[in-house]
């Protein structure tokens, strides 16, 4: 009779448990590994596209598939690692004309909400970016681009995501104006986190 009663007791809180939401699990994202990556796109005088990339930063992502909606992301970059390939360039974009990097040395990222989209895989990521010392709202175009086993820790897990977005380089204080081609910058994110 007892025997009964426990496995009844068990089978409801079974299903119970059942019910309950699935948790978020934290990623950190893999600079260390070097898969991640933020670069950049502008047009230079409308004659041709400049890029570059940042080559420090670190993050941390909160992602459950279940609950893409509830994801959260923060980002901090080294503003004075932009490399575009050119050193009196980089040191030109690192002066008061452009990053202002011995006065603002760190850009910062910080989701405040998500947009699913209708395929559950791609979404909008809006949230406070702050550059230059001025912090404005941007929406971040992503998608997932997978998640499984990590091949190199037991029990290890990651998750990867991409995505895109502009800004407009007035608003952001900007002192630099190289022409109506050349006011937007794209970025262009590549994450992949490691469970922590």
């Amino acid at each position: 009779m007892f025997a009964k009663k426990h496995l009844a007791a068990l089978a409801i809180s079974s299903i119970g448990l059942i019910g309950l939401p699935a948790f978020a699990s934290d990623y950190t994202i893999d600079t260390k590994g070097a898969h991640a990556s933020i670069n950049f796109s502008i047009q230079h005088l409308g004659y041709s596209v400049l890029t570059g990339r940042f080559d420090t930063f670190a993050g941390d992502f909160s992602y459950d598939p279940a609950k893409l909606e509830a994801s959260k992301v923060s980002v901090t970059i080294d503003t004075n690692s932009v490399n575009s390939n050119h050193a009196e360039r980089d040191k030109h974009l690192r002066s008061p004309d452009f990053l202002n990097v011995d006065k603002f040395p760190k850009a910062t990222f910080v989701s405040k909400n998500v947009v699913v989209g209708a395929d559950k895989s791609s979404f909008d990521l809006v949230g406070d970016f702050t550059l230059n010392g001025v912090t404005k709202s941007i929406t971040i175009a992503a998608k997932k681009v997978g998640e499984g086993k990590d091949p190199w820790v037991k029990d290890g897990y990651r998750a990867g995501f991409e995505g895109t977005t502009e800004l407009k380089l007035k608003d952001f204080n900007v002192k630099m104006d190289l022409g109506p081609a050349s006011q937007v910058v794209k970025l262009q994110l590549h994450v992949e986190g490691i469970k922590k």
